[in-house]
């Protein structure tokens, strides 16, 4: 065989169309990295060293008083509440929403297949609802009823029931529609509710997909609560917010092997509840 014959076997038929993407994709990253004033070399720079070792040898020993872990777990189970109260009315408000917006279990499109203008308004108001809950970050909701409710979990329970609502309708009617909608379709023109073509013909399919996402939700949930206590909403963040504020870098450290842990449970149940489901 060839030279020529060897360079053409071994040479990739889509180096082209691969170098074109990648020229492309820094063409529109570079502009993002300068409006960024990104410079990744100011990290190994002499004087940001220093700074970063004194930073982080105050964080050595964490504290480890009695009273000090004793409020550490009270804030912990804190988090934990507010996280599965807000996932449970998000839960709670999300259900009937979804019932609102999927089209599979619309009775309006029995016979005809097209939904009649009224159901249509319903949805797409529906829709829109959901789209201005999720696009919300929790933690501005959370900033937001701060100031309605005052500093504590309340606020991080509302700002989480809000905002997952909107994730968890849009995803849910998304599941939903995604299922075989024979059996649906068949149940609706024998005059039975949505509600019973929902929980014979289309939940059976989704059931395990609908729980595994919400049980990666309520995982998010609890990394989400940590955060927002830095704007008051209690919890963990308050309380790690409290002790950066006054430099106690033991404190600090000990929090945040607290939060490593308590994702890493989170982790865990989730990966029980898939193995189940799976």
């Amino acid at each position: 065989m060839s030279f020529a014959s060897i360079n053409t076997v071994t040479t990739d038929p889509a180096w082209r169309k691969r170098v074109t993407y990648f020229v492309i994709a820094i063409a529109l990253l570079w502009p993002m990295l300068i409006a960024t004033e990104f410079k990744p070399w100011d990290l190994i720079d002499a004087q940001s060293l220093r700074a970063t070792v004194r930073f982080l040898a105050a964080f050595f020993p964490p504290a480890h008083s009695l009273e000090f872990l004793q409020l550490v777990a009270h804030a912990t189970w804190e988090t934990i509440a507010m996280a599965t109260a807000g996932m449970s009315l998000a839960l709670i408000a999300a259900i009937p929403f979804t019932l609102l917006v999927t089209e599979q279990i619309s009775i309006s499109r029995i016979g005809t297949g097209r939904m009649h203008l009224a159901a249509t308004v319903i949805r797409q108001s529906v829709r829109w609802l959901l789209v201005l809950l999720r696009s919300v970050p929790e933690l501005v909701w959370a900033l937001l009823f701060v100031r309605i409710v005052g500093l504590g979990p309340t606020a991080g329970v509302f700002a989480i029931a809000l905002t997952y609502c909107g994730m968890l309708g849009k995803v849910y009617a998304e599941i939903l529609e995604s299922t075989d909608a024979h059996a649906t379709k068949t149940l609706l023109e024998n005059g039975s509710s949505r509600l019973s073509a929902l929980l014979y013909g289309t939940l059976p399919d989704a059931a395990s997909e609908l729980v595994s996402y919400t049980v990666y939700r309520w995982e998010c949930a609890i990394r989400g609560s940590v955060v927002m206590g830095f704007v008051g909403a209690g919890g963990l963040g308050q309380r790690m917010d409290e002790s950066m504020k006054m430099l106690a870098g033991g404190e600090v450290s000990t929090m945040l092997l607290v939060f490593v842990l308590l994702v890493g449970c989170a982790d865990g149940v989730s990966k029980l509840f898939r193995k189940h489901l799976g």
